[in-house]
């Protein structure tokens, strides 16, 4: 899949040729976070502290909030990589850490300074799983470089990588030559590394056409980009289309049609279709999700005529990149029966949906509404009020009655407040992978 960076430098997003001279500079990193994330997961590298000048956690930490992000740059201990993780980080990206000797500080490469550092990486699979460890192997001319692509350390890029990958489920392979130059990538030791393991690879380093994208995907191999989306030499929402598998999406559902799920920003199953290229771009184009109708053989945006539209937040492709699920937001029933959900009547009641009603009371007081009645010193009392007559009740039915009150006060306060329901749950999510 596709993978968009945001190099990040004195808390600016930046893009560097070959990770030193400055070419571009942006202030954007939540905007651009938010919109990088419809398409797949972003990589998030905090290049102060890969050269081990300081850091941009508070920096970091929005962008988590923002989208669903994998980290990098300067994780020197595992302890580093579980707080990232319990900060909402889906993955975390490892890198000169990797290959250090931890028994020979200092020493040099003829000193035995470099080698792969296993009990770091068994530390990172114990406290966070392999499944979450990406480890950078950037190279230059074969040979791995570390500190941010400033140091030489004598080990072999393919001999290093098949060390590390019974630690990793991915390996991030930069051209080091090629990062930043916008030349074109090196596809043979992207092939010679596919060869070497079996693990996922996401392939970087002077990508800058979209041919090269799909060459990339042809090998099986994701791509991480940066400079050439900066500059707008490959659209992303192309880049993603070229990087899935329609071919073998093709043998299942019809000529070049993939299979699309539609879930609620709540969990729900919404509905299933089809999608062919055109009705893909035209999803990401209107921000509604389109789909190609195999009974009318032609483009059809849901909602066109009902209204009934389905708002585009975030597209994931499976891993086999042969299906897709469309996280989005409906307008109304989904079903042509006039049902909430192709797969159900009702619309689940979730947190999502209390706060999304008790929002739009808010907004849009209508007469006799008392929700519209609670300003910020009521809905307070109210808090206060309900969490006493909890800790009083006995029976299980009262218990369940005055938790209901608390949930839709203390629900009332925080929407009060702007803090989204998932702000919530994302601490709880924290505090449990602590």
């Amino acid at each position: 899949m596709v993978i968009a960076s945001i190099d990040i430098q004195n808390g600016r997003v930046v893009q560097l040729k070959q990770g030193l001279e400055l070419v571009l500079e942006r202030d954007n990193a939540e905007e651009l976070a938010a919109e990088f994330d419809r398409f797949g997961e972003v990589a998030v590298i905090d290049l102060d502290a890969a050269m081990g000048k300081g850091g941009n956690s508070e920096m970091i930490k929005g962008l988590l909030r923002r989208a669903e992000c994998r980290v990098g740059g300067g994780i020197r201990t595992a302890e580093q990589a579980k707080e990232l993780v319990s900060l909402g980080a889906v993955k975390v990206i490892a890198g000169s850490a990797v290959f250090r000797n931890p028994e020979r500080k200092g020493a040099g490469i003829a000193g035995g300074e470099f080698a792969v550092n296993i009990p770091f990486l068994e530390s990172l699979t114990r406290k966070i799983g392999r499944e979450r460890v990406v480890v950078a192997v950037d190279a230059r001319n074969g040979e791995i470089v570390v500190d941010g692509w400033k140091t030489a350390t004598g080990l072999n890029l393919i001999e290093a990588a098949r060390q590390v990958e019974p630690y990793a489920s991915e390996l991030l392979f930069t051209g080091v030559e090629r990062e930043g130059t916008m030349t074109g990538i090196a596809l043979e030791p992207v092939k010679k590394l596919c060869e070497a393991v079996s693990c996922k690879i996401t392939a970087a380093g002077g990508v800058s056409t979209i041919q090269e994208v799909e060459a990339l995907a042809a090998l099986g191999c994701d791509v991480q980009l940066g400079m050439a989306l900066y500059t707008g030499k490959i659209n992303l929402a192309e880049a993603f289309a070229v990087s899935l598998n329609w071919k073998k999406g093709a043998a299942a559902s019809g000529p070049d049609l993939l299979p699309v799920i539609v879930q609620s920003p709540g969990g729900q199953v919404l509905m299933t279709g089809f999608t062919d290229r055109e009705a893909l771009d035209a999803t990401f184009d209107r921000g509604s999700v389109c789909f190609h109708s195999r009974t009318r053989d032609k483009l059809w945006m849901k909602g066109e005529h009902s209204g009934n539209t389905l708002r585009l937040l975030r597209v994931r492709a499976d891993c086999d990149r042969d299906a897709l699920l469309v996280l989005a937001e409906p307008a109304g029933p989904v079903c042509h029966t006039g049902a909430w959900s192709c797969f159900g009547t009702d619309r689940r009641y979730t947190w999502e949906y209390l706060q999304a009603v008790i929002a739009e009371r808010f907004r849009n007081p209508v007469p006799g509404s008392y929700t519209a009645t609670l300003d910020d010193e009521l809905v307070r009392e109210k808090v206060l009020e309900e969490a006493e007559e909890l800790c009083e009740a006995k029976t299980r039915g009262e218990i369940i009655w005055e938790a209901a009150d608390l949930f839709y006060f203390t629900t009332a306060l925080i929407t009060r407040a702007g803090i989204d329901v998932k702000e919530v749950l994302n601490e709880l999510d924290r505090r449990h992978k602590k």
